[in-house]
């Protein structure tokens, strides 16, 4: 599995708010030092629309096609997506994510293995009688590997965070969040702060859980 957050990814994505909303305060942004201290007041005030000035490009690699599909309903405030074609790309040889609950039954997996086996037979079966890819993708699993390209805001990233680390949360979504943040934090310092400050589930937002059936980490709370 893997994350590449690319270069034209915000490097320094806290100074860069200061410089963008210094414009609109008539403030001088000709000095990186008082950017970065504007930029983290507003990050620290909660003005949330300073927060979609920061852009990430990333490309998202070998994670399953369901995931990606989950990760559609965080398209909001702008941020985009191009996904690997299945109209287009031959899938005869493909990879497919086995959860760890499978993956430690041997028979289980056996069963997995097999079934994946049977699918990539007929996929190859069809693409060789001449049926097109688009048509043969219809049998494909929303298991298998996929890629994607990924441009999207911190904004939206914080928010994706309070939703995808909760527990209850899709496992494989949880997997590619953490590395998400884990690639941003290596990518510059202001990105491993505002990961380390911002990026947590919401029952920590919160101070309890918003869910009717939570994980028991924080106490429910009707809102």
């Amino acid at each position: 599995m893997g994350v590449k957050i690319l270069e034209e990814t915000t490097k320094n994505p806290i100074t860069l708010i200061g410089e963008l909303s210094g414009v609109c305060y008539g403030s001088n942004t000709d000095d990186a030092e008082k950017n970065y201290k504007r930029g983290l007041e507003n990050v620290k005030s909660g003005h949330g629309r300073t927060l979609e000035l920061p852009q990430v490009y990333m490309v998202i690699d070998e994670y399953s096609a369901r995931v990606m599909r989950e990760l559609y309903t965080h398209i909001a405030g702008a941020p985009t997506r191009l996904q690997a074609s299945t109209r287009y790309i031959n899938y005869a040889d493909l990879k497919v994510y086995c959860p760890d609950s499978i993956k430690k039954d041997e028979k289980l997996a056996e069963i997995y293995v097999s079934l994946i086996e049977n699918i990539q037979d007929t996929y190859k079966k069809l693409i060789e009688a001449g049926i097109t890819k688009e048509d043969a993708a219809n049998i494909l699993p929303l298991g298998m590997s996929s890629k994607m390209v990924f441009r999207t805001n911190l904004r939206q990233l914080i928010d994706m965070s309070h939703q995808r680390l909760c527990t209850r949360a899709y496992i494989e979504f949880r997997e590619l969040m953490q590395e998400i943040m884990d690639k941003l934090s290596s990518y510059s310092e202001e990105w491993k702060w505002l990961v380390e400050t911002y990026f947590k589930p919401k029952c920590e937002v919160f101070g309890y859980c918003t869910e009717a059936h939570g994980c028991g980490r924080k106490e429910y709370k009707e809102v």
